[in-house]
């Protein structure tokens, strides 16, 4: 596994991993680089495993990914958007993006609450990334024009196969036949 060692440019928030817990990593601070992945960064800090959103690639020196919207005056959440954002999370061990994978179910939007709420399952019940999965949809969501909360409900019913995957998946991933 190749390691990048880096320093915090400023404050950087972050998730551990596995359980998807906010935490921020202070300015000034060495971290080392384990996995650039699906638009996400895999590091360790002070004995912790942690992920750092994309979009916070400034932070250690990388190149932000940007998340550009089109216009949106209503003061509604635009619901392609939250799409839009959701397939923007990449399933960080398979880099395909969760809505080709077939891990959302439902996207509702509550215009009165200003709350997005996302269905979502996993490849496996099992599986060790699911709360940061779960933690990249709230992240990434959260970042859409008009969105004040974020729900996401995690099932397992009906359970994932990979015939919810897209044809463009199946052929990345090697399961198209």
């Amino acid at each position: 596994m190749q390691q990048n060692m880096v320093v915090t440019q400023y404050e950087c928030p972050a998730r551990r991993v596995p359980s998807g817990q906010l935490t921020k990593i202070p300015a000034g601070q060495f971290i080392s680089i384990r996995q650039d992945l699906g638009g996400n960064y895999t590091v360790t800090w002070q004995g912790n495993m942690l992920r750092i959103d994309g979009t916070d690639g400034a932070a250690i020196g990388r190149i932000p990914e940007k998340l550009t919207f089109s216009e949106n005056t209503t003061g509604q959440i635009d619901e392609d958007h939250v799409w839009q954002a959701i397939k923007s999370v990449f399933d960080p061990e398979i880099p395909v993006n969760l809505v080709d994978l077939g891990l959302i179910y439902a996207v509702d939007v509550d215009q009165q609450q200003k709350t997005a709420n996302i269905t979502m399952t996993l490849t496996a019940p099992g599986c060790g990334m699911g709360p940061i999965l779960v933690s990249d949809v709230e992240y990434r969501v959260a970042l859409a024009p008009n969105v004040q909360k974020v729900n996401v409900e995690l099932v397992f019913d009906p359970p994932w196969h990979k015939d919810m995957m897209s044809e463009e998946a199946q052929l990345e991933t090697g399961l198209f036949f």
